[in-house]
């Protein structure tokens, strides 16, 4: 449900203007109902100044009569048509400053890492430009050599289910295209639920390991077959001849 403008100053006016109740208003601005009923009591808000949300065209009064005569009856924003589709993000998402300089680290981890991702879709990941993304993927960046790659889910500028999306995305167009991906690549596109939901690969026991290419030889399986005979190790070449010499 759409929320006003300057909630809390709209839950003051409809407090000291109109006997709605206090979970009628909280339900309407988006606040808890002990919230409405401490700017009642004058512990919450002070000094804000009420807005009056149907001189700014956000309800009429006949819901605010209608919402004062039912307490069951919900109040509903006024529709304007000039704000539809403005609750929709458009550009780069905003970072909040103590964030910032964490981006890069975050670029030059999806572009490390997920290098199918789109300069436009790392934007929005992470709140960036194209030209900052660009320059991280050439490693022109004026602090390139100080750059370590860090997940942006770990670093909070986006979230795993964000991540998984874009991904996915880069998968549907990668079969659409029809390119041969490699193994390395495969694995890069595999979102963090599959992979999670993936069987163990079966490991060599340690107690083999190196032996499993290990094949027996047409030439060892001869030698088996000969008997040795233990006193041949003594005749050594040579021996003879030194016996026999005074």
């Amino acid at each position: 449900m759409a929320k006003p403008i300057m909630a809390k100053a709209t839950a003051v006016w409809l407090v000291d203007n109109t006997t709605i109740s206090f979970k009628q208003i909280a339900d309407f601005v988006g606040m808890h109902e002990l919230e409405i009923q401490g700017i009642a009591d004058g512990d919450v808000a002070a000094g804000v100044k009420g807005f009056d949300p149907v001189a700014n065209n956000q309800l009429t009064q006949e819901e605010i009569d209608a919402a004062e005569a039912d307490t069951m009856h919900r109040l509903k924003l006024k529709f304007n048509a000039a704000a539809v589709g403005e609750e929709k993000r458009r550009g780069p998402r905003y970072t909040p400053l103590s964030k910032r300089q964490d981006r890069p680290a975050s670029i030059y981890w999806l572009v490390k890492f997920h290098p199918e991702l789109t300069d436009g879709q790392i934007s929005k990941l992470v709140g960036t430009t194209k030209p900052t993304i660009q320059a991280i993927r050439e490693r022109t960046h004026w602090n390139i050599g100080n750059i370590q790659p860090v997940d942006p889910v770990a670093l909070g500028l986006c979230k795993q289910s964000e991540l998984d999306a874009a991904v996915q995305k880069a998968v549907a167009k990668k079969a659409a295209e029809g390119g041969v991906m490699s193994d390395d690549e495969r694995r890069k596109l595999v979102s963090t639920e599959q992979s999670l939901g993936m069987e163990e690969a079966p490991r060599i026991p340690t107690a083999i390991e190196g032996l499993e290419t290990f094949s027996l030889r047409e030439d060892d399986e001869d030698e088996e077959d000969e008997i040795i005979d233990a006193e041949s190790f003594f005749n050594l070449p040579g021996s003879a001849d030194e016996d026999e010499q005074p």
